[in-house]
């Protein structure tokens, strides 16, 4: 114990790894820990398609954001004027344009989408829950620099109070209301908050608009690769909730995302660790420098995979009692939807800790490459298992869509010398045994889904 102490301690590197590695890891079982607790109050005081209309909200925001997204916080990760005052005010004035513009799109695509999905409350929703994205324009760079530096303790505490603010107010909202508006309002006022707090808290000089050429210039050459990634990343990672939104009914789609909120666990947990820490690890140690490097990779990428192979194993066996216990009987589908869906996940988790080498060393165009392989993927199983089976065809064309991308992620990691073969080996055939456990142990209700989750 004590030895570990001292590694925590210190200026370090590796220290700030660290304690980079626990606060996010904390801060993201506190978010999720309030996150479930809201989801159970929230389940009990509204009804399962005001779920559905949310998630549809909330795909379009994603969409939006990720389809206009410059790579302003990677670029100041990764750049060698992440640090520089006129660079970061460039990019916060970049960042306050871009919200401006989104909130604008959102209102003209309001009437769109509510024509779309049949929806008439959507042209309503839309418009004010949008300002998020106008409000978000506004955080300050001081988050990206303490990321940037690996020091992460106020914002990990900051982000903590932020979202027990959003709490509160959508349950106060839901109580009183018992309308999907508890939802869009909570998240307006969580935006403002997290604006608040963090300028107020953090340590940094204020940020003010500002436009310097050369660092515009840096921004838009790193930041074009990464807007195009980022619009395959929001097909990849959202095209479920467009297409099973579309092709099933509203309080199927409901269900789903309840099962989804408990499967999606280790997936989101990674991609949190993945992006606030492994830019700055790779930057420093890149793996093509030396052997001792990628050795040094290889132990950091065993543990995380370690620990995301052990959560999504619990979820994926324990999924369905776990619905059980915490949702009532209108939700029970969604348990084989968590069991389903977290074994699918299995091979997207094996292979997350490569994805940010390419980020870390500049190149986003093969970053690209991999969100575009991926999207593709992506819709054309969903597409074929919604056709052929539902529900659950769906979810199983997720898994392929995860499987089949592989050798792509392969290419790129070896591009990168990343790429470790025994790691990759190693944790498929535990993949093979925990889907296989998981599946063995809730085949009844497996079975229940398919015949019961269908168009």
């Amino acid at each position: 114990m004590s030895a570990l102490l001292d590694r925590f301690r210190g200026g370090s590197f590796g220290a700030r790894v660290l304690r980079s590695s626990f606060l996010t890891l904390a801060g993201f079982g506190f978010g999720q820990i309030i996150r479930l607790a809201s989801n159970l109050i929230l389940t009990r005081l509204l009804f399962p398609e005001a779920f559905g209309l949310m998630a549809l909200v909330m795909v379009f925001l994603m969409g939006l954001g990720q389809f206009s997204d410059v790579g302003v916080t990677p670029a100041i990760l990764q750049s060698r004027r992440g640090d520089d005052r006129d660079f970061l005010n460039t990019a916060w004035t970049i960042q306050v344009l871009r919200g401006f513009g989104l909130w604008l799109v959102a209102c003209a695509a309001a009437f769109p989408m509510a024509a779309f999905y049949d929806e008439p409350l959507l042209t309503q929703l839309l418009p004010v829950a949008a300002l998020t994205l106008l409000i978000a324009g506004f955080k300050p760079t001081r988050m990206d620099t303490a990321n940037r530096h690996l020091m992460l303790g106020r914002v990990t505490v900051i982000d903590m109070g932020v979202q027990l603010i959003g709490v509160a107010v959508a349950i106060a909202l839901a109580w009183a209301t018992g309308s999907v508006w508890a939802l869009v309002i909570s998240g307006v006022v969580g935006a403002i908050a997290e604006v608040i707090v963090n300028a107020r808290f953090l340590p940094g000089e204020r940020n003010r608009l500002r436009w310097e050429k050369p660092a515009a210039r840096e921004l838009v050459n790193f930041g074009k690769w990464v807007f195009l990634a980022t619009i395959a990343g929001f097909l990849f990672s959202q095209a479920d909730k467009i297409l099973i939104g579309k092709w099933l009914p509203l309080d199927v789609f409901g269900v789903y995302n309840i099962g989804f909120f408990l499967a999606a666990f280790p997936m989101l947990l990674g991609g949190m660790v993945t992006r606030k820490i492994l830019i700055p690890i790779y930057r420093e140690t890149p793996p093509a420098e030396s052997r001792a490097n990628f050795l040094k990779l290889r132990k950091m990428r065993f543990a995380v995979t370690t620990m995301l192979m052990a959560l999504v194993t619990i979820f994926a066996c324990a999924g369905v009692w776990l619905v059980g216990v915490m949702y009532d009987p209108r939700y029970a589908l969604a348990g084989p939807v968590v069991t389903v869906l977290a074994c699918a996940q299995i091979p997207m988790l094996i292979v997350m800790t490569y994805d940010q080498a390419a980020l870390a060393a500049g190149d986003s165009r093969r970053f690209f490459v991999l969100a575009a392989a991926r999207a593709v993927l992506m819709i054309g199983c969903l597409l074929i298992g919604l056709e052929s089976a539902g529900l659950i065809g769906a979810l199983i064309g997720q898994g392929a869509a995860f499987l089949l991308s592989y050798p792509v992620v392969v290419w790129l990691a070896r591009r990168m010398q990343a790429w470790d073969a025994l790691h990759d080996v190693i944790f498929a055939a535990l993949g093979i045994l925990a889907a296989s456990l998981a599946s063995w142990l809730n085949w009844a209700a497996i079975m229940a889904l398919a015949a019961g989750g269908g168009p």
